[in-house]
């Protein structure tokens, strides 16, 4: 086994113990408004990538990204101060002591998930990123895709690089599942709380 050892994190669920993405959203354009965005969302192709995208279309397309991008400092910061489990910031510490490289691997927005990720102390991020046109504002698509499912697992792939890591994955979803089958230590958690007992 090499030496370079890799924990990749998925961050609802796992993280913390609840969505941290409609909060932000709520935060950003008010509760009334993502209500109405998602009764809209939901028509039309049930596929969840597909609906994220029309949700975040019709909230955030034309929005100024340098704004968005103090909202999600700001939520960040906070998102990591408050919102990641006792345990799970256990494992991370865990990891840290051990020299172990700290990856997020997450379908929810880079744009606040690299400040949370800079609060503690892990220094890559793979996340959903939104596209930006020319003007410096967001044209209500994905940059990339939704980094979930297969997505999520062929990023990471690319991040470790073709030589051999022993890496450890940490998820509570569906959504993490090709990740999880990647890792020498695929460990599940649940509302925050990993369970250890199945490695």
């Amino acid at each position: 086994m090499s030496g370079r050892v890799v924990a990749a994190f998925d961050v609802d669920g796992t993280l913390t113990a609840r969505d941290s993405l409609l909060p932000f959203l709520v935060g950003l354009v008010g509760r009334r408004r993502v209500a109405v965005a998602l009764t809209a969302a939901a028509v039309g192709p049930p596929h969840r990538d597909a609906a994220k995208a029309r949700l975040l279309r019709r909230l955030l397309r034309g929005r100024s990204h340098a704004d968005l991008a103090v909202a999600g400092r700001e939520y960040g910061v906070h998102l990591a101060r408050t919102g990641v489990t006792e345990a799970m910031r256990e494992r991370i510490a865990g990891h840290r002591t051990a020299g172990h490289e700290l990856v997020i691997v997450s379908a929810s927005l880079a744009c606040y998930l690299e400040p949370a990720a800079e609060r503690l102390g892990i220094g890559t991020v793979l996340a959903t990123r939104l596209e930006v046109d020319a003007t410096g504002r967001c044209t209500g698509r994905l940059d990339g895709g939704n980094c979930r499912g297969a997505e999520k697992a062929r990023r990471l792939g690319a991040h470790i690089g073709p030589d051999p890591v022993e890496l450890w994955a940490y998820g509570d979803s569906r959504g993490d599942d090709a990740m999880l089958a990647l890792a020498d230590h695929p460990v599940r958690v649940r509302r925050g709380v990993p369970d250890l007992s199945r490695r």
